[in-house]
């Protein structure tokens, strides 16, 4: 898919905490009537939803969003007896929001701009280094088991390293803010270097919490 191609109004569907990279897939549960509404006119379009976070302002049905999402586009689409959408999104491009639109809808809407990163589009992106990512991976562990999660990262291994590092972006229990910084790196380098930064600080301030006790 091209750049010119992907459509300026889009669908926006804001979940917190939570982010999606071009090239990443993931499963959605809709069950809200305004998500209903929106997955079902989507369908009869271009099949594709802008999914960024929402901010901690604004009013509660209507918070703030921040301007840099990704837009995706719903390869399966199964309706459950009890009235629910099962989609699963594939991510495409990274966007900019312009501006929101007021619609009688029930779901929100905006205008959008893809150029600041026209590298998604192209797969233009340097590649990690591999013992960057294996400190990262080392790092990532000792957070999980920390915040009393139990995951299985040997299944990222077998990606490329660029990848590896989107899926860790997205699965982390980062807050929204430190997420939403993941997404907008332009550059996969940047992005690992601001995730070993958040990192180093979680590790440091355990540390610093066993040697006061």
């Amino acid at each position: 898919m091209k750049l010119n191609e992907l459509p300026k109004t889009i669908p926006i569907f804001p979940l917190s905490n939570f982010i999606m990279f071009p090239g990443t897939t993931v499963p959605l549960n809709i069950f809200e009537p305004r998500y209903l509404q929106m997955v079902n006119d989507a369908m009869k379009k271009h099949r594709m939803i802008g999914m960024i976070q929402p901010k901690k302002t604004g009013v509660l049905k209507k918070p703030d969003l921040y301007e840099i999402g990704c837009i995706g586009k719903i390869t399966s689409f199964n309706e459950t007896e009890d009235g629910r959408i099962l989609i699963i999104l594939n991510g495409i491009c990274r966007f900019k929001v312009n501006s929101e639109i007021n619609s009688e809808k029930l779901y929100r809407e905006c205008e959008v701009q893809y150029n600041y990163f026209s590298n998604d589009i192209s797969k233009k992106s340097n590649e990690v280094n591999f013992s960057d990512l294996n400190i990262i991976m080392e790092n990532m562990k000792k957070f999980f088991k920390k915040q009393g999660y139990i995951v299985n990262l040997k299944d990222l291994d077998k990606k490329d390293l660029s990848k590896t590092l989107n899926d860790l972006s997205m699965a982390s229990p980062f807050s929204l803010e430190e997420k939403q910084i993941l997404l907008e790196c332009l550059d996969v380098n940047i992005r690992k270097e601001k995730m070993e930064l958040i990192l180093n600080n979680y590790i440091k301030d355990e540390f610093e919490n066993k040697t006061l006790q």
